[in-house]
């Protein structure tokens, strides 16, 4: 008879720390770049948030050196197209905003023609996200996911790799740390039981 071994698991307080450890910050050195090796590990853990009808819709691109300057470009020239001046102030930023970090990934999800199931891989993704940031943390990371341009957006897509129909749900910064922020202040959670 052979005996199966559950992996061993992190305790409950160890997650605890590294959850409300866990913060947005863009306080990192933007020249120090984050290994390869290291961002196929973090990119892998977006793979294991729960999908539901497993669809798999995760599309990631990692954006480095002028990769960088290129995405911020095509997110400006969208902005433009969409009808804001060359200079508004969001189309300026976004000229020179992913600069701000070594590494920025860009995830997406794969739409689905249901609409319930095209929800859904966006919750996905996003918990997916969250397993990213949870492991760049663990990994001495500092992250920040931010929200893509509100634009359709087929300069960045492009830049991306991605397809047309990709629906971009964050725009993660990870940097070596060079400083701490402050701890926020978060209200309770409203919670209900019902019995």
């Amino acid at each position: 008879m052979t005996e199966t071994l559950a992996p061993s698991l992190p305790s409950l307080d160890q997650v605890e720390a590294l959850v409300t450890s866990r913060r947005t910050s863009l306080l990192c050195d933007p020249d120090r770049p984050v290994p390869d090796e290291l961002v196929d590990r973090l990119v892998e853990l977006i793979r294991w948030a729960p999908n539901h009808k497993r669809t798999w819709p995760w599309r990631v691109a990692v954006v480095t050196g002028e990769g960088r300057a290129r995405l911020g470009e095509a997110f400006a020239a969208d902005l433009e197209a969409s009808g804001r001046p060359a200079d508004d102030p969001k189309v300026v930023k976004n000229r020179t905003k992913y600069l701000r970090a070594p590494l920025v990934l860009v995830v997406g999800a794969a739409p689905h023609d249901n609409e319930l199931l095209d929800a859904e891989n966006r919750y996905a993704v996003a918990a997916g996200i969250e397993n990213l940031l949870l492991g760049a943390r663990a990994a001495g990371l500092a992250s920040f996911w931010a929200s893509p341009p509100v634009c359709p957006r087929p300069r960045a897509l492009a830049v991306c790799g991605f397809p047309a129909d990709t629906e971009l749900v964050g725009v993660v910064y990870l940097g070596w740390p060079i400083g701490e922020p402050p701890v926020p202040e978060r209200p309770p959670i409203e919670t209900n039981r019902v019995t």
